[in-house]
């Protein structure tokens, strides 16, 4: 494999986001190759854009980030107009991001006493490659703009176009090297600016446009009285899922979370699914907005060639087929998810406990009832009363649960598990599916409920007679039964899935957070996918050692909804610590490497950031700490007495249920006290 061909790294670089447009850059502003450039829908708008004089060395000295994709970039113009060594002449470069619109303030300011003479080139390129290209290593190939009139340029590739302008016109415009230049002198003390717009546009419009620019569809939540790392990273994950909204174009008021930039900012089935679920605390808009997006588009029809069944809820969507590095070339919408089906039932049943609208729910249930059909009638394939996946296409995703990286699922000896798979967390989504639908079955008067608890009773017996196992340190559940219903025996993170599911039972339960928050689970920084004992381990590895924060907080959360406290408290600060050595902004994953080795974690360094599950992470871990639960339908509100160390003194705003504030606040000594809407009933959890 050439060099061209590796997956670009992200780690150093920095992006901004408000989707379906991003942009991914250089410290100093520059795209310059790489995964570098504006795009939108998926699609490269310009992989070039650089700005300086000629000549004279670009140094960036400072980056800040602002509000909704704003972002400065100061350079020191190095030797210009200098009488000592003091940096005289700086370039900034204010970027603000819109989607489908980039926008660039240009300042330059010569702050030394000698008169700055300069020519200011701005030169850009556009290749309009896919995605998949570009995560792949590839370069597409330079299309040659036209001129714009006398200030701008112009490239067209199919149903694409992008459009470049600047203010004032240039002085110089050459559309056969994408070079538009300024002559400028600046006397001592004085600024010159300019503005380059550039817009993108394609002909059948955004296969999933942004919101409008107000319409936020959660509460702002804020953590204050007295300086912490959750209240900061709340808040940078507040702002990053804002720009990360989509809508459903059938239904523009439906809105829900592109999963990440770069790789994943389109309507993924478990992403959206699990960010919305985390965010339920602050309003069940966004999961409204998720569930209806998806169950409009609910499988209906077999179709093997994408994995298309009726009742299941899809993996993803984009506007074209995605080829991936592995060799897998997956269509436009794919359906090869084990986990989105009974994800999607959870969230309908949390929502509406949350106090999502009954009118809404009641217009859900035959989705739900679709989608129920399919655990019984198409999602264990052989027969063996388990959850299952196969790609039987030969072209899809070869693992198909959240791990879906194809070495993600191995024996703790490190050979790589082979489909068909029955993940454990399948599983027990599964079976919490069905409890909590059986609930939500009876509570609107509708028949099945007896049916899928039994269902799910059955289910849990077999899961406790082949999927537990035994090793000197004791009994655990393990990650999955292979193609031959052989245990793969491995220590995961998939444990912490199975919390609170129901699939345990409180000694059980027990067991697990053991192995959880043993040395080589707990990186200090939150849990490794893979126990740091097994072979083929690597902290590195994209789910065999790294650290995904989104894993790590179902964890923490499973552990509180256990009722393990002591043991949910040590991973939540994990996390937070992580946040904050992340600058409060947790990417798509890091390094699993012990904190004791290094005192910041490691970057994965072609990791998505932000990443809607990362950011939506902060939301759960609050929830967690507070043990916040709501039962809407019955107006109580749950939530422990007592908060860890560390979180005293807190007042916690922006959190509600069946629309209504709930406001919460800890003392000096971390006891909780909680104002609950009128008409609602406080339990609180010793």
């Amino acid at each position: 494999m050439s060099a061209i061909e590796l997956q670009p790294f992200l780690h150093d670089a920095r992006l901004s986001v408000a989707a379906p447009s991003f942009c991914v850059s250089r410290p100093d502003g520059r795209f310059a190759g790489g995964v570098d450039g504006f795009f939108h829908g998926d699609r490269r708008i310009l992989s070039l854009l650089e700005v300086g004089v000629p000549g004279v060395p670009n140094a960036p000295v400072a980056t800040a980030h602002g509000q909704d994709g704003q972002t400065v970039f100061v350079t020191v113009l190095r030797g210009l107009a200098e009488r000592t060594a003091d940096p005289a002449t700086t370039l900034e470069r204010r970027r603000e991001l819109h989607p489908g619109r980039l926008v660039e303030r240009y300042t330059v300011r010569n702050a030394g006493d000698l008169t700055a003479r300069l020519r200011l080139d701005l030169r850009a390129e556009s290749d309009f490659a896919a995605m998949d290209t570009v995560k792949a290593g590839r370069t597409g190939t330079p299309l040659t703009p036209v001129a714009d009139g006398d200030d701008g340029l112009r490239w067209t590739h199919g149903p694409l176009t992008a459009v470049l302008a600047l203010t004032p016109a240039p002085d110089h415009l050459d559309p056969a090297t994408g070079t538009l230049g300024y002559d400028i002198e600046l006397g001592p003390g004085e600024t010159w600016q300019a503005v380059l717009e550039c817009t993108a546009e394609h002909r059948d419009g955004d296969l999933f446009p942004a919101p409008a620019a107000d319409a936020t569809p959660w509460n702002t939540p804020e953590v204050t009285g007295r300086e912490h790392d959750l209240a900061h990273w709340i808040a940078r994950s507040h702002q990053d899922l804002r720009g990360l909204l989509l809508t459903d174009p059938l239904r523009p008021a439906d809105a829900f979370l592109g999963a990440g930039a770069p790789w994943f900012l389109t309507l993924f089935g478990r992403d959206s699914l699990w960010a919305a679920r985390m965010m339920l605390p602050l309003g069940t808009e966004l999961a409204a907005g998720t569930l209806r997006t998806l169950a409009r588009r609910q499988g209906r029809a077999v179709d093997p060639a994408i994995e298309e069944q009726p009742g299941k809820i899809l993996h993803e969507v984009r506007r074209d087929e995605q080829h991936l590095t592995t060799g897998s070339h997956l269509p436009p919408s794919y359906y090869g998810t084990a986990d989105a089906t009974p994800l999607w039932l959870i969230l309908l049943y949390d929502a509406w406990r949350w106090g999502l609208p009954e009118d809404q729910v009641e217009e859900l249930l035959p989705h739900a009832e679709a989608a129920l059909d399919w655990l019984e009638q198409y999602a264990d394939a052989d027969g063996d009363g388990f959850l299952e996946y196969v790609d039987s296409t030969g072209r899809g995703l070869s693992n198909q649960g959240w791990k879906d990286s194809s070495d993600g699922i191995r024996f703790r000896d490190g050979r790589i598990a082979t489909a068909p798979m029955a993940l454990s967390e399948v599983q027990a989504y599964a079976h919490e599916a069905a409890v909590k639908s059986a609930e939500l079955l009876e509570a609107f008067g509708r028949p099945g409920a007896e049916h899928w608890r039994q269902w799910a009773q059955r289910l849990n017996e077999r899961f406790r007679d082949h999927f537990w196992t035994e090793d000197e340190q004791g009994r655990y559940p393990v990650v999955a039964l292979d193609g031959d219903k052989r245990p793969v025996d491995s220590i995961a993170s998939n444990l912490g899935h199975l919390l609170g599911t129901g699939v345990l039972d409180a000694e059980e339960s027990t067991l697990v957070a053991r192995r959880l928050t043993a040395p080589g689970m707990d990186s200090g920084f939150g849990l490794r996918t893979l126990d740091a004992g097994t072979a083929g381990f690597n902290p590195l590895g994209y789910h065999t050692g790294s650290v995904w924060p989104h894993d790590s907080a179902i964890a923490v959360h499973g552990l509180t909804r256990a009722g393990l406290y002591e043991a949910a408290a040590p991973l939540a600060a994990g996390l937070v610590r992580a946040a904050a050595a992340f600058e409060h902004r947790l990417p798509e994953l890091y390094g699993g490497y012990p904190r004791e080795q290094y005192d910041r974690p490691v970057p994965y360094p072609a990791s998505c950031r932000p990443q809607a599950w990362a950011a939506a992470s902060a939301v759960l871990v609050l929830q967690a700490l507070l043990g916040l639960e709501a039962d809407a339908p019955n107006r109580q509100v749950r939530v422990r007495a007592q908060v860890p160390a560390g979180y005293e003194s807190l007042r916690i705003s922006g959190l509600t249920v069946a629309g209504l504030p709930i406001e919460v606040e800890t003392d000096h000594t971390g006891a909780v006290r909680l104002s609950a809407p009128q008409g609602f009933t406080v339990i609180t959890v010793l």
